[in-house]
């Protein structure tokens, strides 16, 4: 191609390489001939051989933070691992590695998918009790399950229950630009004015799938009192009030624990284990209304943040739906 004239950025383009690997070779080829191009010339030096030993050197040293060895950042970057082994293979004892790069060191981790660079969040089970804590849950749902296949009215209502603290009441400094045939999405300015945060206490009837909420600016023992009577004069037909929720201290107070005294039985409290509040159904709700209402929410004052999530949940409560829950459902017997 390049003897019939080709310029050699098209060469490059249908041999898929850069045009300065195809200037390097035309110059071998002009320079040795043809044939001699064909292979690697003599080079100075033995060439590096990286052993097993040298490649787990390097995963040894990147199941280490870097803080371990001094410095200040808490994660490796590729580079930064790149450069410390570098600098300390030889004393080490592991020679091979002093011309070590980047791309080296994501080979061999990936060979044992070791990736010091990221961060995977898990939850730590510190609760001694999860497992029974988790049942007595699970058997919640299952009673629950049961009772909407046999349709029979034990006058007992399960509400599974949580607050969702420290919704922001965020209001635009101008008005947003409108979606337009040109302008594809909706614009919006960079800076945003505070009003404030709400609180919703909010109450998932497991059975018919309807959302009891109370909107407040804080989230006590007074709050939740308050929601307690609320719910009380909702269901006041039925025997039994049964909650899910967690261990907020709130939930348990000594103001709590006396209003309760004035509604003997009426109240069923089942905990969920500590850190352990995904258990709860209505997390799925908050979910929901975080993708939904929540995304991208601009107000122009607390009031109206309170409105629309009133509004929200009477648009929600028009078509209820009803959350099962199937985790280790199939594990559990009542």
């Amino acid at each position: 191609m390049y003897e019939d004239g080709t310029p050699n950025k098209h060469i490059a383009e249908e041999v898929g390489l850069s045009t300065v690997a195809i200037s390097k070779l035309v110059n071998k080829c002009m320079s040795i001939g043809p044939l001699a191009s064909l292979d690697d010339l003599p080079r100075s030096g033995k060439v590096a051989t990286i052993t097993d030993d040298d490649k787990a050197y390097v995963k040894h040293i990147a199941c280490y933070k870097p803080t371990e060895f001094g410095y200040p950042e808490e994660l490796w970057s590729q580079s930064k691992l790149a450069k410390h082994i570098r600098e300390h293979c030889v004393e080490d004892g592991y020679p091979n590695l002093a011309n070590i790069n980047k791309s080296m060191v994501w080979k061999f981790l990936d060979e044992d998918d070791i990736k010091p660079f990221r961060i995977r969040y898990y939850l730590e089970k510190r609760d001694p009790e999860f497992a029974e804590k988790m049942k007595e849950v699970l058997m919640v749902y299952k009673e629950i399950q049961m009772g909407v296949n046999s349709e029979e009215d034990t006058g007992l209502v399960t509400l599974s229950f949580d607050e969702k603290p420290g919704i922001q009441a965020v209001g635009n400094t101008v008005d947003d630009r409108p979606v337009s045939g040109g302008h594809g999405f909706v614009g919006r300015d960079s800076e945003y004015v505070r009003h404030g945060t709400v609180s919703l206490l909010a109450g998932l009837d497991l059975v018919s799938g309807q959302i009891v909420p109370l909107v407040s600016e804080t989230h006590k023992s007074s709050d939740f009192i308050e929601f307690l009577k609320i719910v009380d004069e909702k269901y006041a037909d039925a025997e039994r009030i049964r909650l899910v929720l967690d261990n907020f201290k709130a939930h348990t107070s000594k103001e709590v624990m006396q209003y309760l005294d004035t509604r003997p039985n009426r109240f069923v409290f089942v905990f969920t284990p500590k850190h352990g509040s995904w258990l709860n159904i209505v997390e799925s709700f908050f979910g929901k209304m975080a993708r939904t209402l929540l995304r991208g929410i601009r107000v122009s004052s607390k009031e109206e943040l309170i409105e629309r999530i009133y509004r929200y949940i009477d648009q929600v409560n028009q078509e209820p739906v009803v959350f099962r829950w199937t985790y280790k459902m199939d594990e559990i017997t009542v």
